[in-house]
């Protein structure tokens, strides 16, 4: 096997492995949730940062309304903070060391949003679409 085919096989193999691990249940962040995209205008990765709180049967809801938030579709909610940053590492600056008190109470939650500013800044500098995990 030549050296394409065998970067090519271990690439497939890690898209399946991150494919898989998408699946597991996760524990919601009690303080709130995030929602990052990229603004190609202005070359920035930007963060939405809502709040919420888990009730009693393990759903976030909105602190206003103190309904369930859907995990899919559209949601009409105003963010409580936007966070940006031109890299992964400046958008995570802004919210674990900048912000207090710190908008992220899990470890997984904040392991989770420095994988995604590390997409997010990597779809920006190669030009294609940012899709939130």
């Amino acid at each position: 096997m030549n050296l394409t085919a065998e970067t090519n096989l271990l690439a497939q193999q890690l898209q399946a492995l991150d494919n898989e691990l998408s699946k597991r249940s996760i524990a919601l962040d009690p303080s709130g949730y995030f929602i990052i995209y990229v603004d190609r205008q202005q070359n920035l990765i930007c963060a939405k940062y809502y709040s919420n709180i888990i009730n009693d049967k393990g759903l976030a809801v909105d602190p206003e309304t103190g309904k369930p938030i859907p995990a899919r579709g559209k949601v009409d909610r105003q963010a409580v903070q936007l966070f940006t940053g031109r890299t992964a590492k400046e958008l995570c600056v802004e919210i674990f060391e900048k912000t207090r008190p710190c908008p992220v109470t899990l470890f997984d939650h904040a392991a989770y949003l420095g994988r995604e500013a590390q997409r997010a800044e990597l779809a920006l500098l190669q030009q294609q679409e940012y899709i939130q995990d």
